[in-house]
C-alpha cells in the first residue's frame, strides 16, 4: 500500500493498513483543533462545560456533533464512550438523551466510517453509583435490558457502521471478587440469552478474571478479549499471553484500548492530561506503544482486523499518541 507522504504528520491514519484501524475514545475535544479540527471552523458552536474530578474543577470546551465528519477524515473508527452511562431507551421504551445524541452522530457518518459503542454500565457493572455511593446493580447481566433498551436500538441506528460492542466490567476489590469459574458461568448464561453477534468484546479490569474458564466462554461465543492499557491491569502483551495469544472474536476482530498509564488512577491521569492538547512529559509509557505494535503485527499475521482506540488520558493527547503508534507500526512492518 502506498501511503501519502507526510500523512501521519497531518494526523491522517485511514490508510494505515487494510487490517488495522486507529481511532480515539470520544471526540469533539477543542484541544485537538489544529490537529484534527480546522481552526476557526467551530468557534461559534463550541460549548463550555464544567467537570469536577476528585474535587477539582476543569473546564471542557466541546465541539458540535457535526465535527465528527472532520474526525473521520483522519480516523477510520470512533469509540463513543457516553453510551456507557445510559441505555438508548428508557424504562418506558422511549428514546433517552443518549439516543438523541447518537441519532445526531449518525447523520454525519459515511458508509465506511465505523463506530464502537460501550454497553451501558447498568448492564455489565456489578455495582453502580447511586446517591453518592456504589450499590449492587439489580440489572447486572440482564439480557432483556441489554437487548430491548440498548442492543436493538443501537443496531437500528448505526447499522453496518457498528464495528463493536464493548462490555466493560469495573475493577473488583479482593474482598468482592468471585472465582473466575463463577464469573464464566454467569457470562455463559447471559450470552446464551442474547442475540448471537460477531461484534461482542469484553474488557475485564480484574486480572484474576483473565483465566481459562472465562476464555472458554469467549471461545464458545466468539467474544473478543479487549486488551486494555489501564490502571490496575498488567501490560498489554501480558494480558494476551494469559490467553496464549489467541484471538477469540468470531468476526476476526480485535480491540486494543489505550486508556491510562499503568498504576495511575483516572483522576490523576485526567488532571495531568487536561486540556488534552499535547503530550505530557513523563506520562506516556513507551512499553505501551511497543506492546500495541507487537499485538497489531500478530493480529495482522493471523488475518485478524485490529482496532486501536486511544484515550487522551494515556499520555495527554490522543492524536499524538496515535501518531506514535502509526509511525512505529509502519517502521516495523
Amino acid at each position: 500500500m502506498v501511503r501519502p507522504t507526510g500523512a501521519f504528520d497531518l494526523f491522517r491514519f485511514r490508510d494505515l493498513h487494510p487490517l488495522a484501524a486507529l481511532g480515539t475514545a470520544s471526540d469533539r475535544y477543542a484541544g485537538w483543533i489544529g490537529q484534527i479540527y480546522t481552526p476557526g471552523r467551530y468557534d461559534e458552536k463550541i460549548k463550555k462545560r464544567q467537570k469536577t474530578v476528585a474535587g477539582r474543577n476543569f473546564q471542557e470546551d466541546v465541539l458540535p456533533v457535526e465535527s465528527v465528519s472532520e474526525y473521520f477524515d483522519h480516523f477510520r473508527v470512533l469509540e463513543l464512550d457516553y453510551t456507557f452511562y445510559s441505555t438508548l431507551l428508557n424504562e418506558a421504551g422511549r428514546p433517552s438523551p443518549n439516543h438523541i445524541v447518537l441519532e445526531s452522530y449518525c447523520r454525519y457518518l459515511k458508509d465506511d466510517d465505523r463506530i464502537i459503542v460501550k454497553v451501558p454500565q447498568v448492564i455489565f457493572a456489578q455495582k453502580v453509583r447511586q446517591g453518592g455511593a456504589f450499590q449492587k446493580n439489580d440489572n447486572y447481566l440482564n439480557p432483556e435490558v441489554f437487548v430491548e433498551r440498548f442492543y436493538q436500538p443501537a443496531v437500528d441506528l448505526i447499522g453496518t457502521r457498528l464495528e463493536a460492542f464493548i462490555f466493560e466490567q469495573e475493577y473488583q476489590r479482593k474482598n468482592e471478587r468471585i472465582p473466575a469459574s463463577e464469573l464464566a458461568s454467569r457470562l455463559e448464561a447471559f450470552f446464551s440469552r442474547i442475540p448471537a453477534d460477531e461484534r461482542y468484546h469484553i474488557e475485564l479490569r480484574t486480572e484474576s478474571y483473565l483465566a481459562e474458564p472465562v476464555f472458554k466462554v469467549f471461545e464458545e461465543f466468539g467474544i473478543g478479549q479487549v486488551l486494555s492499557h489501564w490502571t490496575w491491569l498488567p501490560p498489554l502483551s501480558a494480558q494476551l499471553a494469559m490467553s496464549r495469544w489467541r484471538f477469540f472474536n468470531k468476526g476476526r476482530r480485535a480491540v486494543i484500548r489505550l486508556m491510562t498509564p499503568r498504576g495511575v488512577r483516572y483522576e490523576e491521569a485526567y488532571a495531568k492530561a487536561s486540556p488534552f492538547s499535547e503530550l505530557v512529559d513523563g506520562m506516556l509509557d513507551p512499553r505501551m506503544i511497543e506492546d500495541t505494535v507487537r499485538i497489531m503485527q500478530e493480529a495482522v499475521k493471523k488475518g485478524v482486523f485490529v482496532n486501536v482506540i486511544v484515550n487522551n488520558r494515556a499520555g495527554g493527547n490522543a492524536p499524538m499518541i496515535a501518531q506514535l503508534v502509526a509511525r512505529r507500526f509502519l517502521s516495523s512492518s
